[in-house]
């Protein structure tokens, strides 16, 4: 099946291929996008408004966007690619996917903590990954870090992700670049030993793990939590308001972060519509909407977040530059394979 897969993208970067070679794009800007939210298509059209300047999205999953661009070569017509993680992205960077580029605009709003230092991607906002507990069952003083998740006494208690999630990998990159190899694995061996049943599902699985009593403890990106809070499911909205929200290691570290970014493609024939459509997105008007709409936290500062988000509180953030999370990654992934963290 994997085999049928990749000769079907193979087969829709060379009529990709064939379409670039006759067209004229000069008024287009073509984003591969693994973000799936209506916001965003509300940004495109709101920059095609302002500019002129035609936005075509192809919307895959990262992995199949990052071949697609592999397959396609020198002749992709992606300007921009958009996804989730700054591991993606520095993957991306390391394959020779994406290039470097200059703008005042980028340089100036997003500090150096949320790029990448030699300007290849460019995160748009940020999510928190906060420890999530049973409100009737754990006293939050008992779980202020990540460390302690590890700890004997919430043995049986923990539901999780598998160690094949992007956002585990990348918190467990954090705790290398941090502590280091030895720490990190004495961390994930905990937190496996402590697991109240075999990792599986996404976030908001955990959070309804956790209100149906599965398990007491998890970890979970910031904006799930908001797009349950809002859910038209009453499931969800009562799931979620069952469960507390910790933002872990205030008196250290600080909360792990991670973002989704874009970079523009290596090949890009377009490339000054490119840039100006990054610029675009970090704008006001981008970032509070991503800020109101999708429960994210802004990437420039000074724009208000939403009322969901501010209720959840202010917290201490990690500064740690999330190019790291890329560097780390194959560490990260052997760790939890040696942990036993399926």
């Amino acid at each position: 099946m994997k085999y049928i897969f990749w000769l079907f993208v193979g087969v829709i970067a060379i009529s990709c291929t064939e379409k670039k070679e006759g067209q004229d794009d000069n008024g287009a800007v073509n984003i591969y996008s693994h973000r799936h939210y209506e916001t965003d298509q509300m940004l495109f059209d709101k920059f095609t408004e302002q500019t002129g300047i035609k936005v075509n999205v192809v919307s895959a999953s990262a992995d199949e966007l990052i071949k697609r661009l592999e397959l396609e070569g020198e002749k992709s017509p992606a300007d921009v690619l958009i996804t989730v993680d700054a591991g993606r992205l520095h993957r991306a960077k390391s394959l020779g996917l994406l290039q470097g580029i200059e703008s005042s605009i980028l340089s100036e709003t997003i500090k150096p903590q949320f790029k990448d230092s030699e300007g290849h991607w460019f995160g748009l906002t940020y999510r928190a990954r906060i420890i999530a507990y049973a409100k009737d069952r754990v006293n939050p003083d008992d779980i202020q870090n990540y460390e302690d998740m590890a700890d004997p006494q919430f043995k049986g208690k923990v539901v999780m992700r598998s160690s094949e999630n992007i956002y585990n990998q990348s918190l467990l990159a954090a705790m290398v670049a941090h502590h280091g190899e030895e720490v990190a694995m004495e961390w994930a061996e905990g937190v496996v030993k402590n697991l109240a049943r075999s990792p599986r599902g996404n976030d908001r699985d955990q959070v309804k793990a956790i209100a149906a009593g599965a398990g007491d403890l998890s970890l979970v990106n910031t904006y799930y939590l908001g797009h349950m809070a809002e859910s038209e499911s009453e499931e969800e909205r009562l799931a979620v308001s069952n469960v507390g929200i910790i933002f872990p290691n205030q008196n250290s570290t600080g909360t792990h972060i991670n973002i989704s970014g874009a970079g523009v493609a290596k090949h890009a024939p377009n490339k000054e519509n490119a840039i100006k459509f990054l610029e675009f997105m970090v704008s006001d008007e981008a970032q509070k909407a991503f800020a109101e709409a999708n429960y994210e936290y802004p990437v420039k500062e000074g724009t208000a977040w939403s009322e969901t988000a501010t209720s959840w509180g202010q917290h201490q953030i990690d500064t740690l530059k999330l190019e790291k999370l890329g560097i780390n990654n194959e560490v990260a992934v052997r760790i939890f394979d040696k942990a036993g963290w399926k």
